[in-house]
């Protein structure tokens, strides 16, 4: 006596089956044999390949199907058919104003007829009539040809391959050409189809030795009470298939870009303050000893607003001293810009070119030691967009105001941004800016573009900017930008991806670094 095999119930039944044909089958005939869904079937079957009892072989095959004109034909028949059928019914000849009404068909289809007719021998047009010639005159309607079987056996089965209307006495190639310049009535569509036969191992086993036992997914309380469990399978998982993809709603990557600059600022101690995105040019520039006629504040670098015209300017003896220290210096031992200051230009309305301007209103609000101050937000300039420059874009500006301040400091502060930030490869450049001196620029080094990239600037006010607010101090100041510091996070090869709705890289991006 032979030993009995036990296999799952859809594995046995495919085995039972192959062994019975003793030849390849398709995977779909299996299915169809067996009445059992498809995607079981070809499941057992790969798990049979696994164990090295059948063989699956995959071909590529043409599938022909009809298109968007051929499933308007009435029972798959062409027009040129039926106005023949009529022709013969009419004897021979029919006035061109009837031929649609007399054939049955809509009058652009009776029209797309004479020419097929014409090339075919069968019909030509005489005048206004279109008259049968040749067997047609004679009342012989000549045979369907393969093309036309070929629609028949569409509108009937749905679909075919060469194979099948081979069988089906149909000449597949014959008819596609006798269709050739006619689309739209017979598509072709690449399908690929699996085939599945014995292997040597799988043709060594008797079907009387295999036996079908269930698959259950869980082990519940049923099985464990009766022992079923002895006589039932387990299926397997294979925890490395692929799983359903879930994507976990998440934050905007910038916005966690924007929320972790704060916590690195909040836990070094730093104070965060706001300020207007619409602001005076008097904070935007003068305040920070930026010069009237500065190239900065032209139209060309800064967005201007019209309404309202003009800004309300702070109470109290701060705009006289910022207008004595442009004028002469007044007591920071500068002697200023030497140039007329003008109370009108201070009033103008701009689009906040940096968020200096709030830290600047958070000094004058309290220019008392010690504190240390943050503010991050959106900031306009009038730039040439490219892979590191936008017209809008974010900054964190802050300032440390401390009798013991010094430019060592800073420099320390920022080093320790930056490396919270996730960077380690950056350098700080001697650089001049109106309010501060000294002065650096910070500079990181972009992998892909093998290029330093300017961060941002920082420095120690000068006095012309603390003085005048009523700052004895040091104060030590910094702005800079933060789409940089996400196109280097993120790899992006241009600041501009940033704002793009590119929605795979959205999933993607790692919830955590």
């Amino acid at each position: 006596m032979s030993e009995q095999l036990s296999f799952p119930v859809h594995q046995a039944l495919s085995l039972k089956l192959l062994i019975e044909k003793g030849q390849e089958i398709e995977i779909g005939a299996v299915a169809e044999l067996l009445d059992a869904p498809y995607p079981q079937i070809a499941g057992a079957l790969q798990s049979l390949a696994k164990r090295g009892l059948v063989t699956l072989r995959e071909e590529v095959c043409e599938e022909f199907m009809l298109g968007s004109k051929g499933k308007a034909l009435e029972d798959g028949v062409l027009p040129e058919r039926r106005v023949m059928e009529a022709l013969v019914a009419k004897g021979g000849r029919i006035h061109m104003r009837d031929l649609a009404q007399t054939a049955g068909l809509p009058q652009k289809e009776a029209g797309k007829a004479i020419k097929p007719l014409d090339r075919m021998g069968a019909a030509t047009r005489d005048g206004g009539y279109l008259v049968a010639v040749g067997r047609l005159s004679e009342g012989i309607v000549p045979e369907p040809g393969e093309h036309e079987k070929l629609l028949k056996h569409l509108h009937t089965h749905g679909s075919g391959t060469v194979d099948t209307l081979s069988q089906a006495g149909i000449n597949a190639e014959e008819a596609m050409a006798a269709l050739s310049g006619r689309s739209g009535i017979v598509v072709i569509k690449e399908r690929r189809r699996w085939s599945v036969s014995l292997t040597e191992k799988g043709e060594s086993l008797r079907s009387d030795d295999i036996v079908a036992r269930e698959t259950v997914n869980i082990l519940d309380r049923e099985l464990l009470k009766d022992g079923a469990w002895r006589t039932v399978d387990f299926r397997p998982y294979d925890v490395q298939l692929a799983s359903k993809r879930l994507v976990p709603g998440k934050k905007h990557p910038f916005r966690r870009i924007l929320e972790d600059t704060k916590r690195a600022f909040l836990d070094m101690g730093f104070t965060e303050v706001t300020s207007p995105h619409v602001e005076s040019a008097f904070w935007g520039f003068d305040a920070l000893f930026q010069p009237q006629d500065h190239p900065a504040r032209e139209m060309q670098d800064t967005f201007y607003v019209k309404r309202p015209a003009v800004a309300r300017l702070p109470d109290g003896e701060i705009v006289e001293r910022v207008r004595q220290t442009h004028e002469c210096g007044w007591e920071t031992g500068s002697r200023g810009w030497g140039s007329t200051w003008s109370k009108d230009k201070a009033r103008e309305i701009v689009l906040r070119t940096h968020t200096t301007a709030g830290t600047i209103r958070a000094l004058a609000a309290n220019p008392n030691p010690p504190q240390k101050i943050f503010i991050v937000g959106t900031v306009f300039r009038r730039e040439t967009v490219d892979y590191k420059h936008l017209p809008l874009f974010h900054q964190v500006d802050g300032i440390v105001v401390d009798e013991q301040g010094s430019f060592s400091s800073l420099l320390g502060t920022l080093d320790q941004f930056y490396r919270k930030m996730g960077f380690s490869k950056f350098e700080f450049r001697p650089a001049f800016f109106p309010y501060t001196e000294p002065s650096v620029e910070v500079f990181v080094w972009h992998e892909e573009k093998k290029d330093w990239v300017e961060m941002g600037g920082a420095g120690v006010f000068r006095d012309e900017v603390t003085k005048p607010v009523g700052c004895d101090v040091p104060v030590l100041a910094w702005g800079l930008g933060l789409e940089r510091l996400a196109m280097f996070r993120y790899g992006l090869a241009s600041i501009r991806d940033i704002y793009h709705s590119d929605i795979e890289w959205l999933r993607e991006v790692p919830l955590c670094r």
